[in-house]
């Protein structure tokens, strides 16, 4: 660990976030800033391996339910962006533009691969029969973010899934929706123990092109929303501008109907940083932590040789079914290892000592309770029980934490009042069309917050009128803070 990193968290999470963030990144060896260009940051081995846990999970999951891989090119030529109107005047200005030979087209990196997939669907849809066509990639995505850029959370650079499908009808293509917002919740919340908020965004704040949005908000300690995942209803705005048609069962030429998804690995970083974190620094789930399991060796000269083969001996025993590693390092004492190895979020730390060598046992230290257990090598099983509790006691948390948080707000005041604590309002709205955005603005210019939508997989009733303007409510809205 570089000298400048050695000293351990110093801010506290609940007194001051932004710092207590800024610090947990570097200091647990998640990313590097000091390469120095805006919005662009260097992930450490650390970061790097815990984000491609998280790959894995998706790509699991999206394989399990018929998504194939591809690898699509990192550019899009200008005339595909500009097909699509909506989605040109929503991504232009954050478009990376590259020097292309003169006379040639003007290539943009991507900020989105709509424009790649829609002509290739074109060209491999001929009938039914091919659908529905379920494809992904994983890779990064670029978009010249103007505003302030933080470290995982905004960047011109992040790292993502995109999963783009076509479908015969619109039924089959909300389905998949919906369909999304279940992976979301199997892989976001289920294995990560991070719960969200599954937003159907507001028709002024929905995704340039789609028919519809639905964002998962998750909630940071700071009281502020994060948007997670999101998934998008394109219609058959892409697939007319590309001419991407199908042949019916009857022989007749349909336009096919799109979707989109895009669950952004540094993004989900960072919530799982924030969320399950503490004053001592990461605190990873089990599913996405690099090292499950580290095995410190407490010896003096006299008994150095025997506790490191004792050690060895634990090791091969539970690297059959835990990612273990032994931290055989001479320079740094075992106190100096216990804190950076929380630091890093390892999830159980095995003490070994002389005692522990003469019983042949383990002494277990638990990272979100701090507190250690004694069990014996020949029943080395029950740490599979323990990192189960572990993730189940992380999620639980978590859960508690954004049931709290969102509260039931029937006037300005209580919404002024319920923001200001970093609480998620739950109101009666008028309308999520272009008629509410004027509650919508007096939100944002009077409370500094944003509307953001209804309940993407569950249908709400009004009780009463709309908070806001006192006419007729025909939604219920939640309100909060947003990166």
């Amino acid at each position: 660990m570089p000298e400048e990193f050695q000293q351990g968290v110093t801010a506290k999470k609940c007194e001051n976030f932004s710092e207590w963030y800024n610090q947990v990144i570097q200091k647990a060896e998640i990313v590097d800033l000091r390469l120095g260009i805006k919005g662009f940051i260097v992930i450490r081995p650390w970061g790097a391996k815990i984000i491609e846990k998280i790959y894995d999970l998706y790509e699991e999951e999206l394989q399990k339910r018929g998504h194939q891989p591809t690898i699509m090119p990192s550019v899009i030529p200008e005339s595909n962006l500009k097909k699509e109107s909506d989605h040109i005047k929503g991504f232009t200005p954050e478009v990376f533009w590259l020097e292309t030979p003169k006379g040639s087209e003007r290539l943009a990196l991507r900020p989105t691969s709509e424009t790649l997939y829609t002509p290739m669907f074109a060209l491999w849809v001929r009938s039914h029969r091919d659908l529905p066509m379920k494809l992904y990639q994983r890779g990064a995505v670029f978009r010249l973010d103007t505003k302030a850029t933080r470290p995982l959370i905004r960047g011109r650079e992040f790292y993502w899934i995109e999963a783009h499908d076509a479908f015969a009808t619109k039924e089959e293509a909300e389905a998949q929706v919906q369909e999304d917002i279940e992976m979301t919740e199997k892989v976001l919340h289920q294995q990560l123990g991070i719960p969200f908020l599954p937003m159907k965004r507001p028709e002024w704040d929905k995704f340039a092109g789609a028919e519809y949005t639905i964002g998962s908000d998750v909630l940071m300690p700071d009281g502020k929303l994060i948007q997670q995942p999101s998934t998008h209803l394109m219609g058959q705005k892409f697939s007319r501008a590309f001419n991407a048609k199908f042949k019916n069962k009857d022989g007749k030429e349909e336009f096919l109907w799109t979707t989109a998804y895009g669950p952004a690995m540094s993004r989900i970083l960072v919530s799982i940083i924030s969320t399950h974190g503490d004053d001592k620094g990461l605190i990873l789930p089990t599913s996405v932590a690099p090292i499950e399991i580290v095995i410190i060796p407490i010896y003096t000269k006299k008994n150095k040789k025997e506790i490191l083969e004792y050690c060895k001996k634990i090791k091969k025993k539970l690297e059959k079914d835990h990612r273990v590693h032994l931290d055989e390092r001479e320079e740094h004492t075992p106190g100096r290892k216990f804190n950076e190895w929380e630091l890093k979020g390892v999830p159980l730390r095995v003490e070994v000592g002389q005692k522990e060598m003469e019983e042949q046992t383990l002494t277990i230290f638990i990272r979100d309770m701090k507190k250690r257990e004694k069990i014996q090598l020949k029943d080395s099983k029950k740490l599979k029980l323990l990192k189960r509790e572990f993730d189940e006691r992380l999620k639980k948390k978590a859960e508690e934490k954004l049931k709290k948080s969102i509260v039931e707000c029937k006037t300005k005041e209580e919404i002024k009042k319920a923001i200001r604590n970093g609480k998620i309002c739950k109101v009666n709205w008028c309308s999520t069309a272009k008629e509410g955005v004027p509650c919508a603005e007096y939100i944002e210019k009077n409370i500094n917050a944003d509307v953001r939508g209804t309940l993407g997989n569950k249908k709400e009733t009004p009780s009463s009128n709309c908070v806001i303007c006192g006419k007729t409510a025909k939604e219920v809205v939640y309100i909060g803070r947003s990166y």
